[in-house]
C-alpha cells in the first residue's frame, strides 16, 4: 500500500471575497510525481501555493478546509508557516536565483535562515550534495563563486531546485518549472524530476499534457464552469488511466484539445 505524503480535505482558497478554488479533496502519494493540469485560470497554481501556505502571503488571501502532513493540519493556528515552507519547498515558473548572490550562496540561502552558524566544511558538503542532486555539480563546480544569475535559463532552474532541496524538504512543489525553458533544458528538468521522486514527493503544475504523461504517476484535472466561477478538481487518477480512459467528458475533451 502506497504511503500518503499530503492530504487535502474540502480545501477552498479565496482572494478577499472571491472564491478561486473550491472544495478540493486529494491524497498525494509519497515519493511520487503528481501533475496538475487544466486551462489557464482554473486555480491550479493557486491550489499549489496553498499546499505550503504561500497563498496566504498575498494580501487578503485565505484558505478554508484542511491540509494534513504526517497527521498534522498545516493550517492549525499553532503551526508556523515558515516551518511549513521548509518542509514543503517551492520552485517557481521562472528561474529566480538571487541576482547578487554567488552560485554557492544561492544554494545555502535557505540553510542559513535555519542555522545561524554553519561550519565551512558542512556548508561545502551541503552545496556539493544539493548541486549533485540537481544534476548541476559538474557544470558549475569550478565557478561556485560566480553569480547564479550568470547561468543559462535551464541551469538557473536547476540551481533553484538545488536551493529548494538543500533544506531537505519532504515535498517539492513546482509551478510550471519548464514553461520558460527550451526543449533541451525541459528534458533535463524532466529527467531530474524522475530522479528526485526516489527521495522526494513532487507536485507539478503544467500546461504541457505530454509532460504530465511523461513524468507523473497521478494527474489531477482542474476546470471552472465559467468566468468568475471557482476552479474545481474535476478528476484525479493514475496518469495512465487519466490519459487513456478518463471518466469525465470534460476531462476527455481537454486532453483531446477541444478546449483550453
Amino acid at each position: 500500500m502506497t504511503a500518503t505524503a499530503l492530504k487535502t480535505h474540502s480545501l477552498s482558497a479565496y482572494y478577499g471575497d472571491f472564491l478561486a478554488v473550491a472544495d478540493v479533496s486529494m491524497t498525494i502519494d509519497q515519493r511520487s510525481i503528481t501533475a496538475l493540469i487544466g486551462p489557464s485560470g482554473c486555480g491550479k497554481s493557486t491550489f499549489l501555493r496553498t499546499l505550503n501556505r504561500m497563498h496566504e502571503v498575498i494580501p487578503h488571501a485565505r484558505v478554508t478546509g484542511e491540509i494534513t502532513l504526517a497527521g498534522e493540519n498545516l493550517y492549525d493556528p499553532g503551526v508556523d508557516p515558515v516551518l511549513v515552507r521548509q518542509r514543503i519547498g517551492m520552485v517557481f515558473q521562472r528561474p529566480n536565483p538571487f541576482p547578487t548572490m554567488s552560485i554557492r550562496d544561492n544554494v545555502l540561502a535557505g540553510v542559513k535562515l535555519q542555522r545561524s552558524r554553519l561550519p565551512r566544511s558542512e556548508a561545502d558538503d551541503v552545496v556539493e550534495q544539493s548541486l549533485r542532486s540537481a544534476n548541476l555539480w559538474i557544470e558549475v563546480r569550478d565557478r561556485l563563486g560566480k553569480p547564479g544569475a550568470g547561468l543559462s535559463g535551464g541551469q538557473q532552474q536547476r540551481l533553484c531546485i538545488a536551493r529548494a532541496i538543500a533544506v531537505q524538504p519532504d515535498i517539492l512543489l513546482m509551478d510550471e518549472p519548464c514553461s520558460a525553458l527550451d526543449p533541451i533544458s525541459t528534458l533535463a528538468i524532466e529527467e531530474l524530476m524522475l530522479e528526485l521522486k526516489s527521495t522526494y514527493t513532487v507536485v507539478i503544475v503544467t500546461h504541457n499534457m505530454q509532460q504530465a504523461a511523461r513524468v507523473s504517476d497521478k494527474t489531477g484535472f482542474f476546470n471552472l464552469a465559467a468566468v468568475r466561477e471557482p476552479g474545481r478538481l474535476v478528476e484525479y487518477a493514475d496518469t495512465t488511466t487519466m490519459f487513456s480512459k478518463p471518466k469525465k467528458k470534460e476531462t476527455a475533451d481537454y486532453i483531446a484539445g477541444r478546449f483550453g
